[in-house]
């Protein structure tokens, strides 16, 4: 989905055949419905399940032939955008909770709250304010899907990475040298096949050398000083505790957490392989795929971030803003202090950073840039911030054009404005 600034339009016209203020609930959602200055205002509830509401959206089709329906909803209710999208006559606009909270606190200063009162909230923000609001429009059926994937990939190595913090915790309590011993990857199919067959210090002790070794060589740890350095690690070692009650339990959870971990590894792999299919046939994929440092990961995702709809940004700086890479403002007399946006896609800006931090490997006036700001006293996260805003600017240009990034053109580019950023040449001896 994308957000369309040509679909605005003034509440005053007679573009909409209703108004409704849609609040969404866990059990049931409340609804308020404006159509006609001479009538009054229509409110109720629906049930929750999917009948209700998709007949509820039937007859409103309906009743109204078909033309067009603004619907206010918040935002956050992402999931059900799509529900909302098999009905191309509503004309969905988000609203941002926030916006939504501030307003009820406006003019409702006990911070009194209810569903139906919610609904008109809505309803009144998307009839008397539209011209500050957006219409949603919808991204092709490819660029949807690939930004599904990216995003549960991206959920699944989250929870993969919680689960692989508990068995650290879990380690650290009764078995810690397994932590070095395995190399420090708990994900990697060494430290899996390592914990499921010696699960305790005295397991592993009662192993023969030949036997360790033959296993770090079969796991690719061929190094014989390396692998001499962990035989001796094991001989050494003593158990942190012998206390059966608490070894016991430790191996069952241990055996639980490895399992998860290794459920959690074969689904990211099969996503990837998901996105990797797809994204070789996307349309917009010649120019995210050769970015420098982007690779099989990161390109899909700032891919989908732009999608396929030039409409989508007008201009660079409407998507700096809504990535939340643009710095806020802010002056109240005499005092002018910026700071960092709120309400922001998180995984979006996440992806840009992350991106921005690659660039800086393989990116010569990224890595200029870099260096110079960490000379100014610039924190790491600040300078891949800002990196990663004027990256935006490069990436924005590329679609638009369809011209893919070129770094050598864009260091001649450089030059040519004499920009602080051109790197510095390499002195030869």
């Amino acid at each position: 989905m994308n957000i369309n600034s040509t679909t605005q339009t003034s509440a005053s016209t007679t573009l909409y055949a209703a108004w409704i203020g849609l609040d969404w609930g866990d059990k049931e959602h409340a609804f308020c419905i404006f159509h006609s200055n001479t009538a009054p205002l229509e409110s109720g509830k629906l049930e929750h399940s999917a009948e209700s509401v998709h007949r509820w959206f039937k007859q409103l089709e309906q009743r109204f032939g078909g033309r067009p329906v603004a619907l206010g909803v918040e935002s956050n209710r992402g999931a059900l955008l799509h529900v909302f999208a098999q009905y191309p006559w509503l004309v969905i606009f988000p609203i941002n909770p926030v916006t939504s909270a501030r307003y009820r606190k406006a003019f409702v200063p006990s911070g009194a709250k209810d569903d139906l009162p919610d609904a008109i909230l809505l309803l009144d923000l998307v009839r008397f304010h539209q011209d500050k609001l957006r219409a949603l429009s919808w991204e092709d059926e490819n660029t949807r899907q690939l930004s599904a994937l990216v995003l549960a990939r991206r959920d699944t190595v989250d929870r993969r990475t919680q689960t692989l913090n508990q068995l650290t915790h879990l380690l650290k309590s009764y078995y810690p040298q397994a932590l070095e011993l395995v190399g420090g990857d708990l994900s990697a199919p060494l430290a899996l096949e390592f914990l499921r067959r010696w699960p305790d210090l005295i397991a592993l002790k009662t192993v023969r050398p030949s036997t360790l070794r033959a296993f770090y060589y079969k796991q690719n740890v061929r190094r014989p000083e390396l692998v001499d350095k962990r035989l001796e690690q094991i001989k050494q070692a003593v158990a942190l505790t012998t206390d059966q009650a608490v070894v016991s339990v430790a191996q069952l959870q241990l055996k639980l957490l490895l399992q998860l971990v290794n459920t959690f590894n074969q689904h990211i792999e099969r996503f990837e392989e998901e996105i990797a299919r797809l994204f070789a046939t996307y349309s917009q994929a010649a120019l995210f795929r050769d970015l420098p440092g982007a690779g099989r990961i990161l390109a899909p995702r700032l891919a989908v971030a732009f999608g396929t709809d030039k409409t989508r940004y007008p201009n660079p700086e409407s998507f700096q803003k809504y990535a939340g890479l643009a710095p806020v403002r802010e002056k109240s007399g005499n005092q002018l202090w910026t700071h960092w946006r709120w309400q922001a896609p998180a995984f979006l800006r996440q992806s840009f950073v992350e991106w921005a931090g690659q660039t800086v490997v393989w990116s010569k006036w990224a890595k200029h840039y870099y260096q110079r700001m960490k000379a100014k006293g610039k924190k790491h996260h600040v300078i891949l911030r800002a990196l990663a805003f004027k990256w935006i600017r490069i990436l924005w240009k590329c679609w638009q054009t369809g011209i893919a990034y070129n770094e050598e053109l864009y260091l001649k580019a450089l030059a040519k404005r004499n920009s602080p950023n051109l790197p510095l040449p390499t002195k030869t001896t």
